[in-house]
């Protein structure tokens, strides 16, 4: 029997041969520092709400949105939940291990897990790859899971909860995935030398000689 469900979640894999997401492996362990324009510290639960414009930088993590709360694990392992103003994104960047490559991702909501070293962008999501400056790749649906860890991707077409689908910049439509793989530039082919001509004997010398 079919799935009912089926029709609604499109679940796509991406071992992505055409690149290897390697984020900076040392922004785990790096402090996490967050602005905002108000905070609300529990420490009992270990639990810190900011909210208003709030802006996270980790390492090379540059994370944004309009409230922010981040716990706390008893090993050191920090979370982070981001969400947007209504109509609007939260945004996530993060540069890529010894390359001039970064990771740009938008979301109605941005879950950050230090543990399991994962992203997910939840709600309209979006993620585009960068060389320099000049846009490669680029996914959207409505649940995209990064995973710095095993450097797999995982796209989800259905439309998150109370969310109005999965449609974004160009956007998929609702219960649908898309995705843009640039491929690699082929290298430069040196050209081979031309094999050097044959020395031969002018007429004009012999006759000198005689």
């Amino acid at each position: 029997m079919k799935n009912p469900l089926s029709s609604w979640f499109v679940l796509c894999v991406l071992l992505l041969s055409t690149w290897t997401a390697q984020a900076e492996k040392a922004d785990r362990d790096k402090p996490m520092n967050v602005e905002a324009d108000a905070l609300r510290y529990d420490d009992v639960k270990q639990v810190s709400l900011f909210t208003g414009q709030v802006v996270l930088t980790k390492g090379t993590i540059l994370i944004r949105g309009a409230r922010l709360e981040v716990r706390q694990d008893p090993q050191g392992n920090q979370y982070g939940v981001v969400t947007a103003e209504p109509g609007k994104l939260a945004f996530f960047r993060q540069k890529r291990e010894g390359l001039d490559e970064t990771i740009e991702g938008e979301g109605e909501t941005i879950d950050y897990d230090g543990r399991l070293d994962t992203v997910k962008f939840i709600g309209q999501a979006q993620l585009r790859r960068y060389q320099g400056t000049k846009l490669f790749d680029e996914f959207n649906g409505g649940l995209i899971v990064y995973n710095n860890s095993t450097d797999v991707f995982t796209l989800d077409g259905a439309p998150a909860s109370a969310s109005q689908g999965s449609t974004g910049r160009p956007g998929a439509p609702t219960g649908r995935v898309r995705a843009m793989l640039t491929p690699k530039p082929k290298p430069a082919v040196k050209p081979v030398p031309a094999a050097p001509l044959p020395l031969r004997s002018s007429p004009e010398l012999n006759d000198a000689k005689r």
